[in-house]
């Protein structure tokens, strides 16, 4: 089986970031929403994450998921060893907008 890596497409030049099937299902829980300043069109399997939110998630230690069935609540959902890892890498490398590569 292939091993699914994150790339910064920002940043060709840092190394990629290997990722679980898992997390690959969850990189919908942190992107930004469509329109988000700054915010370039987005190809097939790119996310863009802003770095404000990064920034946020760490610090907290969180972040919130919305119900799909409730919109008006959310929930904070503590983060994994490995979705902290992974925004580690995003906001060491500068990097918000991705490309899955699987």
């Amino acid at each position: 089986m292939a091993q699914i890596q994150v790339v910064s497409v920002e940043h060709p030049d840092v190394p990629p970031f290997p990722i679980s099937a898992r997390l690959r299902s969850q990189l919908v829980y942190f992107m930004s929403s469509p329109g988000r300043d700054g915010m370039p069109a987005l190809g097939e399997g790119e996310y863009w994450i802003a770095r404000d939110d990064i920034t946020r998630w760490l610090m907290e230690g969180v972040f919130q998921l919305v119900s799909p069935l409730d919109t008006e609540k959310a929930t904070d959902v503590e983060l994994t060893d490995e979705q902290d890892a992974f925004l580690n890498w995003l906001e060491k490398s500068r990097t918000q907008h991705i490309r899955v590569v699987e």
